[in-house]
């Protein structure tokens, strides 16, 4: 069961200000817990990749928080070098202002040529969007192939209201695209909070607390 549980994290450290060390940390807690992810920061990538040698661990991308406003030649061009880095997925936050302006078009062209490049989440910004954004944000992320959507990055407004609100918007994020995965992301600090994200529909959970719940469940 403990394993289990550390499969479906993808064990986070995503701060602009981590220094090599920050990262080597994590790169031990994930080889010590067996964690199925690490996520960092597109800087990090071909760093982790030398330290997770011979490790079996997905290296997941965080690109362009927190609102997905660079134009979509940087965002193509950088989730390519991530690729050329070795990283493994990417998870992109949607361009939130088209979305809130209704360009649902102009966000299945930007999303179409990343998730081309690797395994893709579309981090959708949930706590920004109206229930029927939500539902549509998943609609298109799943018709631009993306394998999976996501709930927020840190600076989401979703980060500072309770938690049950999350787990509403995984239940809906859930029934918006089957055949996604939902990745909950922020906010799930302890092992109650994965078990209720998890019934909630997340199955991959985005935590910097992956040591912390692993620590509860092995007690």
């Amino acid at each position: 069961m403990n394993k289990k549980i550390a499969k479906i994290i993808d064990h986070t450290n995503v701060s602009s200000k981590a220094t090599k060390k920050d990262i080597k940390k994590l790169c031990d807690e994930v080889k010590k817990y067996g964690f199925g992810g690490i996520c960092v920061r597109p800087e990090w990538v071909s760093f982790v990749k030398k330290e997770m040698k011979r490790v079996n661990v997905k290296i997941v991308v965080l690109v362009d928080e927190p609102i997905g406003d660079s134009s979509h030649k940087e965002r193509l061009t950088v989730c390519k070098k991530i690729k050329k880095d070795g990283g493994n997925h990417i998870d992109i936050v949607n361009s939130i202002p088209d979305v809130k302006h209704g360009r649902w078009d102009k966000v299945l062209k930007d999303l179409k040529p990343i998730c081309g490049v690797l395994p893709t989440k579309v981090i959708i910004g949930s706590g920004y969007l109206t229930d029927d954004e939500i539902i549509k944000a998943c609609q298109v992320a799943k018709k631009a192939g993306a394998i999976c959507v996501k709930t927020a990055t840190s600076k989401d407004p979703l980060e500072h209201r309770e938690l049950k609100e999350k787990f509403y918007h995984l239940r809906l994020m859930k029934k918006s695209a089957p055949g996604l995965l939902v990745k909950a992301s922020g906010k799930i600090k302890t092992l109650e909070d994965l078990k209720g994200a998890v019934k909630a529909g997340a199955n991959i959970i985005g935590t910097s607390s992956g040591v912390k719940i692993m620590k509860e469940a092995l007690k």
